[in-house]
């Protein structure tokens, strides 16, 4: 087990003061067999007052509402959670699934919906293509495709940090071969769904071994919040695929949700009231430590 600190801060400035909408906040860690919870804590600057709901993902989404007028806000998450996976975890794969192609049950199919449906439009067929150069034959082994897959999008796409708003869609990070973390996962999610998984994304934090500065070339998204996926194989259930750092498995990923689409996970988005030019800038500071 690995006990880890979580300090989230990010920092909104504005030229003069302005009205702060409300804010939507899913930074509570999502708990599971593998990650367990053991305090949270959500500071704000100005003050809010807060209202918590779970969205149909079994999310928990906090809803902030300030009074007055502001030119920062300050939203501060502190969290301290315990992580069980394995760094070699051993997936116990149906029978009928070890090999691609494979069938969902009546009841899986029904159930994954939308998950197991590409949401980019592709009237080409580009994405599909691109996707298919990862099938080596038919059939195939189910996990060593995936995990090609996985490697496929950080060997042909450069990583490239970006904290402004905004997510490409698959055929702009193909097409421009560079993105952020998000743009990975996205591209992903989507090209396993064009193969016909079930395929979802999660947004939360990369636990970087020690904490400390990130190498170059590995550990990346470590420092800010990161994003990933998981595809559902019957049997194993939902495995993690991190194709940001090639990886299999969370053993060093924190979830906070997860969703059907990038915008459905974003940590925090929100609006205010002002002059067109009012907004600055923001800045994000993360640290996961034990």
């Amino acid at each position: 087990m690995t006990v880890l600190n979580i300090r989230h801060r990010t920092t909104y400035r504005y030229r003069e003061p302005v009205r702060l909408g409300p804010h939507r906040l899913m930074l509570r860690p999502r708990e599971s067999r593998d990650v367990r919870l053991l305090s949270s804590t959500l500071e704000m600057t100005p003050a809010a007052s807060l209202s918590w709901t779970t969205d149909v993902f079994g999310n928990a989404v906090a809803t902030a509402c300030f009074a007055g007028l502001a030119d920062r806000l300050t939203i501060e998450n502190r969290a301290v959670v315990e992580l069980g996976a394995s760094p070699w975890p051993v997936f116990d794969i149906a029978p009928s699934a070890i090999h691609y192609p494979f069938f969902y049950s009546s009841e899986e199919r029904a159930d994954l919906g939308a998950l197991a449906t590409p949401q980019t439009f592709d009237a080409s067929g580009r994405l599909v293509e691109w996707s298919r150069g990862f099938v080596r034959g038919e059939p195939t082994d189910t996990l060593a495709l995936l995990k090609d897959m996985a490697t496929g999008v950080a060997a042909g796409i450069g990583y490239q940090s970006r904290e402004a708003e905004g997510t490409q869609t698959p055929l702009q990070t193909i097409d421009r071969g560079w993105g952020s973390c998000r743009d990975f996962a996205v591209l992903f999610v989507e090209a396993a769904r064009c193969l016909g998984f079930g395929a979802r994304i999660i947004s939360g934090y990369l636990y970087n071994g020690d904490g400390g500065p990130v190498p170059e070339g590995s550990a990346r998204g470590a420092g800010t919040t990161h994003a990933w996926a998981e595809i559902f194989v019957p049997g194993a259930g939902w495995i993690t695929f991190d194709p940001t750092n090639r990886a299999v498995g969370g053993y060093n990923l924190i979830p906070l949700a997860v969703g059907r689409v990038i915008t459905q996970v974003m940590p925090m988005t929100g609006t205010f009231l002002g002059m067109t030019d009012a907004y600055l800038g923001m800045s994000v500071d993360v640290e996961v430590t034990p």
